[in-house]
């Protein structure tokens, strides 16, 4: 709500007693401006890819971003065949492709960080054509409807910039030299291809298991990590209004809920990714394997709500060890649950009273079940591990008194939901590098530093940041200079063994940058222990650190 004060916010200001009232500072987001011959390279073009890629190109960067899947269009249309019972696309799917996996959601934009770039986050969410209310809500929500005109208005950015985006273009390998990145190998339109580069930010995606396994192969440092595993649950959007509101809804939006227990034998269980008035869709990125996932449209107009119902696990639960060990895990029940189904992306369901009792359901309740192709009705332990069943089946009284009506029986249960984070980390240090290999910079979901569409912009922005610093580009005043650029390249070469840019020549004054990995202040003691008699003074508010002095005469 906007107030307008008759004497200004600096009387009531003085005024007011209490410490904790205080004037706002509007936050800036700040983006360092350089210039370099190099691009980096973005991969994936997830929620964590596409704003890494949005901070380099606005930083003058060009990027070069290699996004396996199709862009938002195409991917849209091989999903919506996939659902209505045509082929499964191994590398454009509701995980792969422009958006990433948070593309196909209910485009919850919702977080437990408290980081200060979220709000630059939501404000490029509606620079790129979310609605504004995502500014003050306390629960934001774009809708995938949405999201998919946002995700290509934000490309079209980054493509102003300069930046570049590649589809279909599938990362192979890294190419790398005394340990360090010098470039990266790709397959596109059949073909492999390559490009030299410094840097490299992987945004894979918590899915990326082909990408998991080589790097895995070639020694990057890697780790297992706890994750959660369980169902999709549905009930009718009515039951989750009447509980949460006491009443049917009327003019109010659609309930939501978020549930967490703890059990005595140590274990949890909680809901996530809630989707009122939404959908179970299918998210399978691997033929013979079935996974679901939730979205709903912004309206979230549909008639049931469902939600994630997971079992977390530890890597002491996993049946291999390694780091690998939870994704094998994860694809063992996926192709379970793939049979049991039917094997032809059919996903097993069962009645929640049937799950209690340990009986197959035989027919569909009151609730009609929303997820595409089509279910199958079943017995879920026939597939789940006896992990999660025991797990789910401890913590359904204890959510029901949480949530009056969540344990009905005829609430549905379809399985399974094992892709709610990534099961593996790769490592880096607090430079946010891998601790493995130089230059190669592990973020957002799939690298196991995020948990959501914002966690993981975040993320990418976090990890994009610090390489304009280090191309940070230092100006320089040359006073009278008639020197050709060929001439100025050969003096700095020859005085530091550097190239050089040239910005400006009015004919009495050469502006002149440099591409450095140092600080400036180094760079600066560096230059001036060397070339004492070199130095001068920039002009307020610059730092002189000149390459070499040369001058034109008058």
């Amino acid at each position: 709500m906007d107030v307008t004060l008759r004497s200004g916010e600096g009387a009531v200001l003085r005024r007011c007693r209490s410490a904790k009232i205080t004037r706002e500072a509007p936050y800036v987001y700040r983006i360092p401006r350089c210039t370099a011959a190099e691009r980096p390279v973005v991969v994936g073009f997830g929620p964590a890819g596409m704003f890494a890629a949005l901070v380099l190109a606005k930083a003058g960067l060009r990027p070069l971003v290699l996004e396996r899947g199709d862009p938002a269009p195409l991917r849209r249309e091989k999903v919506e065949r996939f659902w209505g019972g045509g082929p499964l696309d191994p590398e454009s799917n509701v995980q792969f492709g422009e958006g990433g996996a948070g593309a196909f959601s209910d485009g919850k934009l919702n977080t437990g960080t408290k980081n200060e770039r979220g709000r630059w986050v939501l404000q490029q969410f509606v620079r790129f054509g979310a609605q504004e209310e995502i500014l003050y809500d306390a629960k934001p929500h774009v809708g995938t409807d949405v999201l998919f005109h946002v995700i290509q208005n934000l490309r079209g950015e980054v493509l102003r910039l300069g930046g570049e985006v590649r589809f279909g273009a599938r990362l192979t390998g890294l190419e790398t030299q005394d340990g360090r990145i010098t470039g990266v190998r790709w397959i596109e339109d059949g073909a492999e291809r390559s490009f030299a580069c410094r840097d490299v930010i992987l945004a894979i995606g918590h899915s990326a298991r082909d990408t998991f396994r080589w790097l895995h192969a070639a020694g990057i440092p890697m780790q297992p990590k706890p994750f959660a595993m369980g169902v999709r649950i549905e009930h009718p959007q009515a039951v989750i209004d009447r509980a949460q509101y006491g009443k049917p809804r009327g003019e109010l939006p659609p309930a939501d809920y978020k549930l967490a227990v703890h059990l005595p034998d140590g274990g949890a269980a909680y809901t996530f990714c809630m989707c009122p008035g939404g959908q179970v869709v299918a998210a399978a990125s691997q033929p013979g394997g079935v996974v679901t996932n939730g979205m709903s449209y912004a309206a979230r107009g549909g008639e049931n709500a469902n939600s994630a119902l997971l079992a977390s696990v530890t890597p002491e639960d996993f049946p291999e060890p390694g780091p690998l060990g939870g994704m094998l895990w994860q694809e063992q029940i996926e192709q379970a649950c793939f049979r049991l189904g039917g094997a032809d992306y059919h996903a097993p369901a069962q009645l929640l009273g049937d799950f209690l009792a340990h009986r197959p359901s035989a027919a569909e309740g009151g609730i009609r079940p929303t997820y595409r192709p089509g279910v199958r009705l079943c017995d879920l332990h026939d597939a789940l591990p006896k992990k999660l069943t025991d797990t789910l089946e401890q913590a359904m009284p204890r959510l029901a008194g949480l949530l009056p009506g969540f344990d009905a029986p005829d609430a549905l249960l379809t399985a399974p939901e094992t892709r709610s984070s990534s099961p593996v980390r790769i490592v880096r240090g607090e430079d946010r590098c891998s601790t493995g290999v130089p230059g190669l910079y592990p973020c957002g979901e799939g690298a196991g530093y995020a948990g959501g569409i914002t966690s993981a912009a975040v993320d990418g922005l976090r990890v994009a940041e610090p390489l304009p610093e280090r191309r940070r580009v230092l100006p320089l005043r040359v006073p009278r200079m008639h020197a050709l650029r060929a001439q100025l390249d050969a003096a700095a070469r020859r005085a530091v063994g550097v190239d050089i840019d040239v910005f400006g020549h009015d004919g009495t004054n050469v502006e002149i940058f440099r591409e450095t990995d140092s600080s400036p202040d180094a760079a600066s003691s560096d230059f001036s222990a060397r070339h004492p008699a070199s130095a001068r003074p920039s002009g307020a508010g610059k730092r002189a650190v000149p390459l070499f002095f040369a001058s034109g005469g008058k």
